[in-house]
């Protein structure tokens, strides 16, 4: 398991999955705000809708570790207390944070800040690993991959106001999201045991409750409209989760957390491009294929460095 998840093909390409499907979550969540026409105001109805989505895919996270290993979790009582601590860093604490920060910025800002956790991940660890120091090539990658986020945003709106509920809370959602980054990585260090399903599903599962909770206290009664169309693409929004954590979790536990987050600022990139493919008024733009191109050069200057420093 840990040589495949550690050749550099199988980690960008494992990681290009995960930001894949990170990137049409943009464009799912928002057509599934119209279906169940939340409002883009009402937050409860945002944070109450991301609970079913989380605690949805828990359940699927199990079930598809049940289909592969035929057996259930190993569950010891140590996990506990790390797992829904990562699952308030991870899922609660910043998506409560992100959804009222999104609804209070415009779009260029939302984009960059959120690119921001890329930057504080890299930077933290830096410090705190002794083989995921900052170097040159990583240095020109992250500038070229935050130029290029920069770059497909361009044009949208961009304001230098600041708000603490707006800009300021996305700025919060970048930091729990570096903090869930680095304590998934310490989880993994000293419970070598533990299972990446038990700490994706756990984590969701957890989380998910008190998002849920959260949620229904300012709901509206019929905010939700629930159909056969909406909730197919709750469902999908779910395996979105459940798949991208799982198999981000398992990058995470044999790779350096700053090298391998570098490529979750693919993910603006392909949250813009789905969003072309299926959102009614995107188009493609020279702004998003320049942005692209950057990112990928980024990307590509990355693993340069990589064969340099490990010589593969």
């Amino acid at each position: 398991m840990e040589k495949f998840f550690t050749k550099k093909h199988n980690v960008f390409i494992i990681s290009l999955i995960c930001m894949a499907l990170w990137g049409s979550a943009f464009p799912v969540v928002k057509i599934g705000y119209d279906m169940l026409r939340i409002e883009t105001g009402d937050i409860f109805g945002k944070i109450y809708f991301a609970g079913l989505r989380f605690f949805i895919a828990s359940i699927m996270v199990y079930l598809i570790h049940w289909i592969l290993h035929k057996e259930n979790f190993s569950f010891h009582k140590s996990y506990m207390k790390p797992i829904i601590i990562l699952g308030m860093l991870q899922t609660s604490l910043q998506y409560f944070f992100f959804y009222i920060g999104i609804a209070n910025t415009s779009g260029i800002k939302s984009a960059i800040l959120q690119s921001g956790s890329t930057f504080f991940t890299v930077i933290a660890a830096h410090f705190i690993y002794q083989e995921d120091r900052l170097n040159t090539h990583k240095v020109i990658s992250l500038i070229l991959g935050f130029s290029g986020v920069v770059i497909v945003n361009m044009g949208k709106n961009f304001d230098l106001g600041f708000k603490f509920i707006g800009e300021g809370f996305l700025i919060l959602a970048g930091l729990l999201s570096t903090m869930a980054t680095l304590y998934a990585k310490n989880i993994s260090n000293k419970i070598g045991d533990i299972s990446p399903f038990l700490l994706s599903g756990g984590q969701m599962f957890s989380g998910s409750l008190i998002l849920l909770i959260v949620g229904k206290i300012g709901i509206k009664g019929d905010t939700l409209n629930f159909t056969l169309s909406s909730f197919s693409l709750l469902l999908y929004a779910a395996f979105i989760s459940a798949a991208a954590f799982t198999l981000w979790y398992m990058i995470l536990r044999y790779n350096p957390p700053g090298r391998v987050s570098i490529y979750r600022l693919f993910i603006p990139i392909f949250g813009s491009i789905f969003s072309v493919l299926f959102v009614k008024g995107e188009h493609f733009t020279i702004n998003l294929i320049l942005g692209l191109i950057l990112v990928v050069l980024g990307i590509g200057i990355l693993n340069i460095g990589d064969r340099i420093k490990y010589g593969s």
